[in-house]
């Protein structure tokens, strides 16, 4: 099967904004828009996390043909190995160089039992390895009733054992207890992992609104019919997402159910502009650049993460690195 442009540039242009944002340099000085939201509400750096695994559920539309004549050992064994990796080169990515600048301006180093063991890899690996999965065993209308689940259950989990507030929230009391206050993120004040255990739960669904997109647009080619229908239901789910959000706010840090619907609409109306300026109008727009990104995606993610590490750890002066 051969690729589709615009989903290559749509996970070209998330690759480039999670650079931006993630290689900010000094955060006292970041443009506004460039932060995350603090706590409820959205910033245009929330939606890039989600965009990148619903671009994750795009290229499982290609795969999964390549499944259909193959054992499910060999499946399974591609899916585990490729999840590791990730996991393992996401938790490398915080643990890697094993050291960090005190506040007195010297090197330490960091035990294992401090590192952080969660993250932004970390939960893609665990959202590959679930959504690949699902989206093997299940029909798209299976998929389609689990996600309903997945996000009524989150909803109904988070409302009855805790609260939505930082402190009280039950992604981090699950954190806590499994974890422990060591291996999680401390950069809201508290042991809070933004890219909790149970909060990767609804992150799934992104992953399975992409695969579900991507095999609208592959199956039989794309046309008007079928782009507007697409966009109409990203505009649809985003009326969803803000009423819901009247009682599940709209939190990205939580992922909670109202941000998945919302981040996963505004995807699909992105997605939806980027096939018409392809295919729909006289002069289509020239996103090789984007494209290029898109097709080397994970690689160019981590060496400009690895080259942050390296610039960080290049001291200019005892208060300064290359990095800021």
């Amino acid at each position: 099967m051969k690729r589709f442009k615009a989903l290559d540039i749509f996970r070209g242009l998330t690759i480039c904004l999670m650079i931006i944002v993630n290689t900010t340099g000094d955060w006292d000085f970041t443009f506004a828009p460039l932060l995350h939201a603090k706590w409820h509400g959205l910033t245009p750096t929330d939606l890039v996390f989600p965009s990148f695994l619903f671009a994750v559920g795009n290229a499982f539309a290609f795969v999964k043909t390549r499944w259909e004549n193959k054992p499910l050992s060999e499946v399974f064994g591609k899916i585990i190995k490729r999840t590791f990796i990730i996991f393992l080169l996401g938790y490398l990515l915080y643990w890697i160089p094993f050291m960090s600048w005190t506040d007195n301006g010297d090197l330490t180093a960091i035990p294992f039992s401090e590192t952080r063991i969660l993250g932004v890899l970390q939960r893609i690996a665990l959202c590959y390895f679930l959504g690949a999965i699902m989206i093997y065993f299940l029909t798209k209308r299976q998929l389609l009733i689990a996600s309903g689940i997945i996000l009524l259950g989150y909803w109904i989990l988070l409302n009855v054992f805790g609260d939505y507030t930082l402190e009280g929230n039950l992604v981090r009391i699950v954190d806590r207890f499994i974890l422990g206050d060591s291996h999680l993120y401390r950069g809201d004040g508290i042991p809070f992992d933004p890219e909790g255990l149970l909060s990767t739960l609804p992150a799934i669904c992104n992953v399975i609104a992409g695969y579900l997109v991507g095999k609208y647009i592959i199956d039989g080619g794309i046309n008007f019919e079928k782009l507007s229908k697409m966009l109409i239901v990203g505009i649809g789910l985003l009326a969803l997402a803000y009423l819901w959000n009247l009682t599940f706010p709209i939190n990205k840090k939580l992922w909670t159910s109202s941000f998945t619907i919302l981040t996963i609409g505004l995807d699909m109306i992105l997605l939806s502009l980027l096939v018409y300026s392809i295919d729909y109008i006289k002069k289509p727009i020239n996103y090789r650049f984007f494209e290029v990104f898109g097709k080397n995606s994970l690689f160019i993610y981590l060496l400009s993460e690895y080259l942050a590490i390296g610039l960080l750890f290049i001291r200019v002066d005892k208060d300064q690195s290359l990095y800021s």
